[in-house]
């Protein structure tokens, strides 16, 4: 007791110290109270403080409120006034002393951790999803507090090195973070033909670092990652550091100035999206190429890369039907979700864990992997569940409706769809309804057209599919409603009204251009090819074939063998001449999406299939 009484009057004469202070002008500016209450509270009993603090403002607000006296009422609303200058100022000293705690907390584990588990403990201690985030300073600071505890070129010291150098190559990109977007004006994503004015290229520019400036390049020319990492044999963990630092806060500044874009057509949530997704690849990539070089790189790669989905799924834009390919294309990125799912594994089972495995699960399922793509929804949907992630939970099972329809298991889509529309509408989730709608529509055609069932039978699901559609228009979910549109387009098509599928797929593959999905857009493309060959439009069939084949296999997807063994027939029965001869024709509208390399990679894309045959 007498411990607390004897806290309980330091800090009243603090208080009364500082009030005092202020009342006799010995205290000019608020700078002041701030490091006074650094000083003279501890960080372990701030609650007290506050308490007290608390007290003394209501009693003093009270005394105030009853005083008649006007003399002894300015006096006591002037220390009213300073004890609420202290109340603001003790809010930055507690967040600063947290701070500190965090800090001096890290500090004990990693230099108390076995050296290979140094980094790891150091990244989590950076982690920008702690309940008490490091800003920049804070995380030079760590450095250099290590650095106290370090021997010539360990690992303190490399962490201390590669921060510093790390934190000086940002501070040279920042200013030109997004000067690319002004200078290129087809395209606001990361990928595209190489160019010296795209974002990596511009970046390369400003770095004076060798490790970042090197990787900058090489995705500016659309080359490999992991290959770039499996070269940096001699790599030290210093320059590790740095290449991280500097990663992560593009990363973060790309996001937080998209984020302020809400009304710009060309940037907004969308690029945030592609933002999100591209650094995770590129993590996933480098931890691939660390593989046979060092464990603890890999690792860090793996963490970091988990840390900024773990941050993604927390935003309100979090795509949870799909928009993954969102800005994404390139050579590089081809193969990069194979990766992904590898640090989840071992995960806690946590409401993040589930939306990031949602979004794994779409991309699997887009890139032909529908038994993977089950997994990871069939585990999302359980701790969803667990989680009360209701929203989370009806997309998994509107998910896990589409992966059973590409099974042919008509009957559990129908069952999954139907859980999604009635859970949907219990929760009012608007978006959940939506596509429940769609699959439910979708599932039940392709039931009907395996039971070789009536015309008229289809009514029922084609209704429920342009009932999604209307919803989605009236929701503005472009994404919603290229999948509607392209549903309602297989389902004339299966009926034989093939100019209403064309005009559906049309329409849908628009759509999805807007969302920028390309798993969206090459399905669309594939399908409207197969109907164009149906009505006999062959020149329109060799361009939507040839466009849809191309987008499928730059996301990696088998989809893309649909659409060229179609070109393969075609080729076959127009002749060489009259196919190529079609192909030239339309070549302007294919330049349009997918520029001349893609064009011109057409002929080697459609000889790969046919060696595969």
């Amino acid at each position: 007791m007498s411990d607390s009484l004897s806290l309980r009057d330091k800090y009243l004469a603090l208080i009364s110290e500082i009030v005092e202070a202020t009342l006799k002008g010995k205290i000019s500016s608020v700078e002041q109270v701030y490091q006074m209450l650094l000083k003279g509270v501890s960080v372990d009993t701030g609650e007290v403080f506050e308490m007290i603090l608390g007290e003394q403002v209501s009693s003093t607000q009270l005394s105030v409120d009853s005083e008649k006296d006007e003399l002894k009422k300015a006096k006591l609303t002037r220390s009213l006034r300073a004890m609420k200058t202290i109340q603001t100022q003790w809010q930055r000293a507690e967040e600063q002393n947290k701070a500190s705690a965090v800090t001096a907390s890290a500090i004990r584990e990693i230099i108390t951790a076995e050296s290979d588990k140094q980094l790891g403990v150091f990244l989590r201690a950076v982690d920008p999803n702690q309940k008490q985030p490091l800003n920049i300073q804070q995380i030079q600071q760590l450095a250099k507090s290590l650095q106290q505890y370090a021997q010539a070129d360990s690992n303190l010291q490399q962490i201390y090195d590669g921060v510093n150098r790390g934190i000086a190559s940002w501070q040279r990109i920042q200013d030109n973070l997004v000067s690319w977007m002004y200078e290129r004006q087809e395209t606001m994503g990361f990928g595209g033909a190489p160019s010296e004015s795209g974002p990596w290229a511009t970046w390369a520019k400003h770095v004076k670092s060798e490790i970042p400036q090197a990787l900058f390049k090489t995705l500016a020319a659309e080359k490999s990652a992991i290959e770039f990492a499996e070269q940096q044999r001699a790599l030290k963990l210093s320059d590790w550091v740095e290449l991280a630092i500097v990663l992560q806060y593009i990363q973060r500044g790309l996001v937080h100035w998209f984020d302020q874009q809400p009304y710009n057509v060309k940037a907004g949530s969308k690029l945030s999206i592609s933002t999100f997704l591209t650094f995770a690849v590129i993590w996933s990539l480098l931890a691939n190429g660390f593989q046979s070089i060092s464990k603890m790189y890999t690792d860090g790669c793996w963490q970091i890369m988990i840390q900024i989905l773990r941050t993604f799924s927390q935003r309100q834009y979090f795509p949870l039907y799909g928009g993954i390919f969102a800005s994404f294309s390139g050579n590089y990125l081809r193969d990069a979700l194979n990766y992904l799912d590898e640090p989840l594994r071992n995960a806690e089972g946590t409401q993040e864990k589930a939306r990031i495995l949602t979004l794994l699960g779409y991309s699997q399922r887009a890139m032909g992997q529908n038994q993977r793509a089950k997994g990871f929804h069939t585990e999302a949907l359980e701790i969803a569940r667990s989680a009360g992630d209701r929203t989370c939970e009806i997309a998994n099972l509107n998910h896990l409706s589409r992966s059973c329809v590409e099974e042919k298991d008509y009957s559990e889509a129908i069952n999954y769809s139907q859980r999604a529309l009635i859970f949907s509408r219990q929760a009012g989730d608007k978006v959940g309804e939506e596509n429940a709608l769609v699959n439910l529509g979708y599932s039940e055609v392709m039931n009907l057209q395996q039971e070789d069932a009536e015309a008229d039978s289809y009514e029922m699901p084609i209704n429920y599919l342009q009932q999604g559609l209307k919803l989605s228009e009236q929701l503005g979910d472009i994404q919603g409603k290229a999948l509607c549109l392209s549903s309602l387009g297989i389902a004339y098509q299966v009926i034989g009204e093939l100019q209403l599928a064309v005009t559906n797929l049309e329409a849908g593959f628009q759509a999805a251009q807007v969302a920028g999905d390309l798993y969206s857009q090459g399905l669309n493309l594939s399908h409207l090819a197969a109907t164009n060959y149906s009505l006999a439009n062959f020149e329109r069939a060799v361009y939507t074939a040839s466009l849809g084949m191309y987008l499928l296999n730059q996301i990696a997807s088998r989809e893309w063998h649909k659409a060229a063994s179609l070109l393969v027939r075609l080729e076959s029965q127009l002749g060489e001449n009259s196919f190529q001869q079609a192909l030239t024709q339309s070549r302007p509208r294919i330049i349009a999406v997918i520029g001349v390399d893609g064009y011109d990679y057409l002929p080697q894309l459609l000889e790969d299939y046919k060696r595969e045959l």
